[in-house]
């Protein structure tokens, strides 16, 4: 699909103007369907539905019925059933409703094009875990060469953002389980990025409860003591070893950028170097500076 589709939303995704036809929506023609003669789409980008969310949506399925339709598209095994792109929560909520059918918008997508637009679709939503917004976008960019600038345009969200929603997932395993549990914030969790032990780091956090605010002050301190631990063996090998004032420097940019920063200083002449492992590291950073 071409990216400049990306932007307009899915409207524009889903194709022809059909709104002299009766049973629309944006110009899409709306029918009813069975709710068993749908199923799950297989490039569902979600990974959980919350229990509570879903009891919420149907209680107001029960009252309004489902008010927005399902974008679905045929499947070949079975004439008349179709597979869920957009909607599987209100599809799921309409069961435990107890709705018999559901709106759908029939489209007929390829598995590329069905992807793009769930994905897409999702990322619009507000109630993603900050692990399931930085993959969608990882997907969107590795799979659909999309990049940072057109996602945060087409999704209303600014490209620092979605850079920093990136770099969440750089963090190690054990961290982002305890982001999916709910234990730690994006905020902590932005703030332990490029931490050497950020699990242990992120363990303290949660034992004390620590705010975000406070979870910078920690990894800033954190790090000035190993540095500190670093200058001090250093130092008896060599003249050049960095001053405090130095590395608090390195620690503050470190922080400020989630990367690791070197400063090099021989008589107040010398250069920063800023660390990156990753073609998207690197646009964060000029992202930043311009």
């Amino acid at each position: 699909m071409a990216e400049r589709k990306l932007g307009m939303g899915l409207s524009a995704l889903l194709g022809e103007d059909l709104s002299d036809m009766p049973g629309v929506e944006n110009g899409n023609a709306i029918k009813l369907v069975a709710i068993g003669y749908l199923k799950p789409g297989k490039y569902q980008p979600r990974s959980a539905f919350g229990e509570d969310e879903l009891r919420g949506l149907a209680e107001s399925i029960r009252e309004k019925g489902v008010l927005q339709p399902l974008l679905v598209r045929p499947l070949a095994e079975r004439a008349g059933t179709y597979e869920i792109i957009a909607g599987e929560r209100r599809w799921r909520a309409a069961q435990l409703a107890q709705i018999h059918e559901v709106p759908v918008i029939v489209r007929d997508f390829d598995d590329r094009e069905t992807l793009e637009v769930a994905l897409i679709e999702n990322l619009q939503r507000q109630d993603l875990s900050p692990l399931e917004e930085a993959d969608g976008y990882r997907r969107l960019m590795n799979e659909f060469s999309h990049t940072q600038e057109a996602l945060a345009t087409a999704l209303g969200k600014s490209r620092p953002h979605v850079a920093n929603m990136l770099r969440l997932l750089t963090l190690p395993d054990a961290v982002k389980a305890m982001i999916d549990e709910g234990e730690l914030t994006a905020g902590h969790a932005r703030a332990l990025i490029s931490c050497p032990d950020a699990h242990q780091l992120a363990k303290k956090i949660v034992k004390k409860g620590l705010n975000v605010r406070q979870t910078e002050k920690l990894v800033k301190a954190s790090g000035a003591e190993k540095s500190t631990t670093t200058v001090r063996a250093s130092q008896t090998k060599t003249d050049t070893a960095k001053d405090v004032d130095t590395l608090a420097l390195e620690n503050d940019l470190a922080n400020l950028l989630g990367l690791k920063v070197t400063i090099q200083d021989k008589d107040g002449r010398g250069q920063v170097v800023i660390h990156y492992e990753s073609l998207e590291q690197l646009d964060g950073v000029l992202a930043r500076l311009t």
